[in-house]
Order: structure tokens, then C-alpha cells, then sequence
């Protein structure tokens, strides 16, 4: 692919399945909630079929292709956007997510739908295929508590503010763009936006914050 001085920071959620530090929110398709009921009905009528029947062989293969045409149609949407997002910019800084402790929680059917590690994995070997530069920050950047305009920490909001203003230079910030600008902030690449380049090719190794403190209470962009 082509060089090119674009860079950008991805806020990876679940109301919005990425919302770029550009400002672009890309909707998430929820492949597995929207076909839910459909496996529903095929795994009861595979619940009704007698044991070692032929008609529950047919049932099960049934439920079998109905979860893999969800999974194939989730693979397919992570490969295009991946692609998209490697080929149009230089440099790529994602939040490493924790991924299995939020597979743990109530969140978990919608962390599972949104298949956040295979999408990250896609990235991650197209950055290294075509020279990109893709940086991981550490999951305990408060990016969504920090003013991406003066660099105050505003402390934790509630799931439900999705917009707020700063207490310090009154800037009004929607939740998501200000957490990937913050992102993108963190991995040094928001100095590429003045012109400086991104070196291609390197995936630096996820750095975290001094002081962790656990798993977040609520993850990115939700």
C-alpha cells in the first residue's frame, strides 16, 4: 500500500462499534442479536428431536450453519473495516480492551457480538503485511476523563453522558471522539497530524499506566 501521513485513534465500543478520533462512528452491526431469534427457534427444534435420529443429525447441522453464517458475516465486516482503516492511514493507536474480564460480566453476549480480538488480531497482521505503524495503549489511559483540548482530567462520567464540558476551558466534547483523540494522544501519534512521519512497520508492545487499579468499570465508547 502507498505511504501516507494519516494517522487516527480508535475508541472501540458497543453502542458504536468504533468511533474514530476524526470524528467518524461506525455502527455496530450486532450480527448476533439480530439473527437471535432465528437461533432460538432452530436450537428448540433441535431440542425436540429424538436422540440418535436422523431428523436431530438434520436439527443440529441446521443450528451449525445458522451460528457460522453470524460468525461469517462478523468475520467479513471486521475484515473490510480493517482493511479500510490499515490501507487509509500510516499510523493506528487502539485501546487494548480487556476483552475476557469483560466476558465475564453482564456486558458478555454484547463483548462476544462485537468480537473486538478478532478484529484487533486482523489489524494487527495487516499492520505488519503492509508497513503500517499500529500502537496499543494500556487499558488504564483514563481517555475518556481527559479534555483532549487543555489536558485537564475531568474525572469518570456516568454510561449515560455521552456529551460533557469541560470544567476548565469549557470545551463541549462528545464522549467517544474525545476518547479516541485521547487515544491516538497517548500513542504519540498526534504529532504526525503536523506533519511530523510515522514510522511503518512497528508494533510496540502495549504500554500501561503506573498505578493500575483493576478492570474499568465500564468499557470504551459504550
Amino acid at each position: 500500500m502507498p505511504a501516507t501521513d494519516r494517522t487516527i485513534g480508535i475508541d472501540l465500543g458497543l453502542t458504536h462499534f468504533a468511533v474514530l478520533s476524526d470524528g467518524t462512528k461506525i455502527d455496530s452491526p450486532r450480527f448476533l442479536r439480530r439473527a437471535e431469534k432465528k437461533l432460538k427457534k432452530t436450537q428448540k427444534e433441535l431440542s425436540r428431536k429424538q436422540k440418535g435420529s436422523k431428523n436431530r443429525e438434520k436439527a443440529r447441522l441446521k443450528v451449525a450453519r445458522a451460528h457460522a453464517k453470524v460468525a461469517d458475516a462478523r468475520r467479513e465486516f471486521h475484515h473490510q473495516l480493517s482493511t479500510k482503516l490499515i490501507s487509509e492511514n500510516q499510523g493506528i493507536a487502539v485501546e487494548d480492551l480487556p476483552v475476557r474480564g469483560l466476558a465475564r460480566t453482564r456486558l458478555a453476549k454484547s463483548v462476544h457480538d462485537a468480537g473486538w480480538a478478532s478484529f484487533m488480531n486482523m489489524l494487527e497482521y495487516k499492520a505488519q503485511r503492509y508497513g503500517r505503524t499500529l500502537i496499543k495503549i494500556g487499558r488504564y489511559e483514563p481517555t475518556s476523563q481527559v479534555c483532549s483540548t487543555c489536558g485537564v482530567k475531568d474525572g469518570p462520567k456516568p454510561l449515560d453522558v455521552r456529551e460533557w464540558t469541560c470544567s476548565a476551558c469549557g470545551t463541549l466534547h462528545d464522549r467517544d471522539t474525545n476518547a479516541a483523540i485521547n487515544v491516538k494522544t497517548a500513542a504519540g501519534l498526534a504529532v504526525s497530524a503536523c506533519g511530523a512521519p510515522v514510522r511503518p512497520g512497528a508494533i510496540p508492545a502495549q504500554r500501561e499506566e503506573t498505578g493500575s487499579h483493576g478492570f474499568p468499570t465500564e468499557p470504551r465508547a459504550t
